[in-house]
Order: structure tokens, then sequence, then C-alpha cells
């Protein structure tokens, strides 16, 4: 009856009727399962966010780490509590006070802000495949052509390009009509299900989706496979086995997290239409927002010993200052 209620929650627009705010269902519609999700997702939450900080500081107090590959890793870290942040309290809000409304303006400001990140993240992991690329197969002019200004700009340019998909995308969306339903079968908000629910034409916003896509991603992704193929050729040319495996191994980290954001993208963002998928759009909407920031730290820091010595510094540190 309550959600009948707040279906009906409608408001007069210049245009006509507009939806007021929209329902997101969440993980789980069961009511004696959301303190079970809250426990999980605030220790997700916790554990993310310490991870990437610690991976901040580790690249802050050891000198070895201040290369560019780990200055484009420290952004990576900030993105990805950015990424966690624009999601999981607001979810964490809602199952504590047991509304699961959102303002009509607060949707579209979240699908903002999370479109803005995972954007900076596509061109940032793209940056750190030139990085490699420069590193082992231009190591002469390594240090001129990946200097802190070339850093700098390339950390600008991604944060700029992220942004005017992002707004593009949140104007766009702010044209179509939404006159009910207004239920969400997710748990934060984003462009395929808005789609789903409008009651005018989205033809047009999915053709900007999937072409504006092509340039943030598709882009992005040729690149970086086109890095890597000259980085695995360069790599085979080192008679020394232990020299192959030093340099794939700068490389390893890098190649599962792109796998792992780009895998989900595309899987998220290619089926558009599918109202059978929703449930499933929930697990690719987990590995999105949360599993991946979460195992960035993890991945970064396995196998590197570099990043582990630092870590331990700033630990022994805590607890000295403790």
């Amino acid at each position: 009856m309550g959600l009948q209620k707040s279906q009906m929650c409608l408001k007069s627009g210049a245009n006509g009727t507009a939806v007021a705010e929209f329902i997101l269902l969440g993980l789980v519609e069961t009511p004696g399962l959301w303190p079970a999700v809250f426990v999980l997702f605030l220790f997700a939450y916790l554990v993310t966010v310490g991870g990437n900080l610690s991976i901040l500081a580790a690249i802050l107090v050891e000198p070895k780490l201040h290369t560019p590959m780990y200055f484009f890793l420290g952004n990576l870290s900030v993105l990805d509590m950015g990424c966690i942040t624009v999601t999981v309290p607001s979810m964490l809000g809602r199952l504590l006070s047991h509304k699961r409304t959102v303002p009509y303006a607060a949707c579209l400001t979240q699908l903002f802000f999370f479109h803005l990140l995972a954007g900076v993240d596509c061109f940032l992991l793209t940056a750190m495949a030139y990085d490699r690329f420069l590193a082992i197969c231009r190591p002469l002019t390594y240090s001129t052509r990946m200097s802190q200004t070339v850093q700098r700009i390339l950390v600008a340019v991604s944060w700029a390009c992220a942004f005017s998909n992002a707004l593009t995308h949140t104007v766009a969306i702010s044209t179509l009509n939404f006159c009910g339903p207004n239920v969400i079968n997710h748990f934060y908000c984003d462009l395929p299900q808005l789609f789903q629910l409008s009651c005018s034409s989205t033809q047009l916003n999915e053709l900007l989706l999937f072409g504006l896509g092509v340039l943030m991603a598709g882009a992005p992704m040729i690149l970086i496979v086109t890095s890597y193929i000259h980085v695995a050729a360069a790599v085979l040319r080192i008679r020394s086995a232990e020299g192959r495996k030093k340099a794939f191994s700068t490389c390893g980290s890098h190649l599962t997290v792109v796998g792992i954001f780009y895998g989900t993208g595309i899987f998220s963002y290619m089926r558009l239409g599918s109202v059978e998928a929703s449930d499933k759009d929930k697990g690719i909407g987990i590995l999105n927002t949360i599993i991946s920031p979460m195992l960035n730290p993890l991945i970064y820091s396995l196998r590197n010993p570099d990043v582990q010595g630092a870590l331990r510094r700033v630990l022994m540190g805590k607890r000295a200052f403790a």
C-alpha cells in the first residue's frame, strides 16, 4: 500500500505532470534482511576508504613511490573513494531510515557524479597504460615525456572530458518526461534504469549514451590495448627471464584493474532496454561501485614490495603516535 502511495507522488510542472521522486528498491526487498545488508556494505565502505587512504599514505611517505605510475595510482585511489561514496552512504541512510524515496534532483545529482568519476577512471587507466608504454618501450626519453607537467595535464584533461560527458548526460535526461511509474529496481540512480521509466522517447538519449560511450570507453580501451601490444613485444625481446618477469609484474596489477572496470562497464551499458536484467544489473552495480574500488588497493599492493614496505611504515607510524 505504501509503495502504491509513493508511486502516485507527482508534482505539477510547467510541461504537465512530472515525477517528484523516485523509489529505489535497493538490493533486497525483504525488510528482515536490511540489517545484514547494512552491516555488510558499511564494512565494505570502511574497508574501501581505509584501503585507499592507506595507499595514498604509502605513496606520500615512501620516496621510491614518487614516480608517475604512483602519482596516477594516488589519483585512482581518490576516484575509488569517490565512486563508492556517491552510492553506498545514501543507500545505508535509506536502510537506516526505512525510506526508499529519492528526490528527482538528488537522483540526477547522483547520476552526474557517478558518470563524472567513472569517466575520469577511464582516462586515468589510459594514462597509466601510456606510462607503462613509455617506461618499457621508450626508457631513454621517459623522464621528459612523462614529466610532472605532463602528468598534471593528463589528469586535468581526464577531469575536463569526464565533466563534459557527465554534464551532457545529466542535461539530456533532464529533458525527458517522467510521469509514472517511478520505481527503480536498483540501489542507485543510473541511465539505463531511468530510460525504462521515461514516458517520452529515449532514442536520442540511448544514441548519445552509445556515441559518448565509444569516445569515453572505446577510444581509451583501444589506446590501452595498443600500448600493451607494444609493451608485450618489448618485454618478449628481453633475454633475461628475471627481466621479463620484472617488466610484466609492473603491468599485471594495472591490467587486472582494467579488466574488472571495463568488463563490468561494457556488460552494464551495452544491454539497454532489457527489463529482465534488472536483478543482474544490481550485481554489476556492486562490482562497479563496491568490489572494484575495494579490490584495487589489494591488487596494487600484492606482490609489490615497495608498496608493502611503505604500508608497514605507515602502520608503524600510526602505532607510534597512538
